[in-house]
């Protein structure tokens, strides 16, 4: 969600042994059995059927080890979707420069049927407060080309790294307030970035990459159906949904204007698979008919994947204040 700092991301984990403990006792269950494929869609693979289940646990390499552990907490189930983000604050990073893309192309590689989901930022210093004049400046230069190298060098990495069907995220939420690659200071240009961006990453021999349009749940800074960027250039329609307002009650999340249903029905009238790239708790805490709720319009649904955002305030694993949620998450997604 655009008014979250990512920054956060980086930081969670550091006592998430000891919480992971905690939640145990609290939710008990039994030990692991036999791995499943994820949840609402059968056995699934990389080229895309069935759900992929996932979370996104840390932004570099622990967040791999913690895949498998979140795997035995919920009985073995395989765990299909790895989550994770490039940092937005250099061109450097955005290009692909953190060392974990290692380890992550090694899980990816691992298995046949799995997803890796990268967030690729569209801008760099990305969550500087940068305002709206800049912003605009900044989406017409990218219109113009200026950082198609930043996005063939990403490319490449990819590819080079044996992970050319990543699933790439790109400027999510872009229909918030406050990241620089959002769309509201000049919807038509940011549509021709976007545009730019991938024409750039596919101009690389070898690879696959689907890309994914994740706006926030609701109308937001801007109605995000004014920046779709187009068919040719989209592969999968996602959403971000947090329980939060707009919508009190999941009903609410499901019917409000650019909530769940839209989302569902513009894939549909566009012929596009649909996503979660991030979903939890927020504002109503410990919710456990929310979480149900979601599991079930997962499974009603089929998306390609869902990933939830997996710290405090919004997670289930790592975080010890929502036990009735974890239980529920537990309870239906256990093998």
């Amino acid at each position: 969600m655009s008014h979250r700092s990512r920054r956060v991301r980086w930081l969670v984990g550091t006592c998430v042994s000891t919480v992971a403990v905690a939640l145990l006792l609290v939710v008990g269950g039994p030990g692991p059995r036999s791995p499943r494929q994820g949840a609402g869609g059968g056995a699934g693979n990389g080229a895309g059927t069935g759900t992929a289940v996932g979370a996104y646990l840390h932004y570099g390499s622990p967040g791999v080890a913690r895949m498998a552990e979140l795997s035995r907490w919920l009985g073995g189930t395989e765990l299909r979707a790895g989550h994770t983000y490039l940092p937005g604050d250099t061109w450097t990073n955005i290009e692909g420069a953190p060392d974990s893309l290692r380890t992550w192309a090694r899980w990816r590689k691992e298995r046949g049927d799995r997803l890796f989901v990268l967030n690729v930022p569209m801008q760099e210093r990305n969550e500087a407060g940068v305002p709206d004049g800049r912003v605009a400046e900044l989406i017409r230069a990218g219109a113009r080309g200026a950082n198609d190298h930043h996005f063939r060098r990403l490319a490449g990495r990819l590819v080079d790294l044996g992970v050319p069907d990543t699933v790439i995220v790109l400027g999510w939420e872009m229909n918030g307030f406050n990241y620089t690659h959002r769309c509201r200071p000049d919807p038509e240009n940011w549509k021709a970035y976007w545009r730019r961006i991938v024409a750039a990453m596919r101009s690389v021999q070898g690879q696959r990459f689907r890309f994914d349009f994740a706006p926030n749940r609701g109308s937001d800074a801007i109605a995000w159906t004014r920046c779709y960027p187009g068919d040719d250039v989209v592969d999968v329609v996602g959403m971000d949904s947090y329980d939060q307002e707009p919508g009190r009650t999941f009903d609410e999340q499901v019917t409000q204007p650019y909530g769940l249903q839209q989302q569902v029905d513009f894939a549909k009238a566009h012929g596009k698979r649909i996503s979660y790239p991030e979903w939890g708790l927020f504002r109503h805490g410990d919710n456990p008919e929310y979480v149900r709720r979601m599991l079930a319009w997962f499974a009603q649904h089929e998306p390609l994947y869902h990933s939830i955002t997996d710290y405090c305030p919004h997670g289930v694993w790592q975080c010890g204040q929502n036990p009735r949620s974890a239980q529920v998450f537990r309870e239906v997604l256990s093998d």
